[in-house]
């Protein structure tokens, strides 16, 4: 039992951490390559881990994996939408207004 409470309690603080981490992805609009690298890598790793929780049937290890599999997912995603749209604003020709900004600048 009180395996359990430790295992579920960890898997909780994990998670908590994961919604931290895209709370701040989401406000800063991460364009970040470092980001989107450290999530493929929990995904991959995440993967790893679920195939390891079926084998030895672990289920907080199962539950911990799979909402990090998702929530990476998720923030992978964001970062990339992001950096698309960072790359499609460079793209878009500018105004005369944006052209004096940056002249005077």
């Amino acid at each position: 039992m009180i395996e359990e409470t430790i295992a579920y309690s960890a898997t909780s603080i994990s998670i908590l951490g994961r919604l931290i981490f895209m709370y701040l992805l989401y406000t800063k609009k991460s364009t970040n390559i470092y980001s989107l690298l450290f999530c493929s890598m929990i995904i991959v790793s995440s993967s790893l881990w679920i195939t390891y929780g079926q084998m030895v049937s672990d289920t907080p290890v199962l539950v911990r994996s799979s909402s990090d599999l998702v929530l990476f997912f998720i923030s992978a995603y964001y970062i990339e939408y992001n950096r698309i749209q960072l790359y499609k604003n460079e793209l878009k020709p500018k105004s005369e207004s944006e052209i004096v900004a940056d002249i005077i600048i």
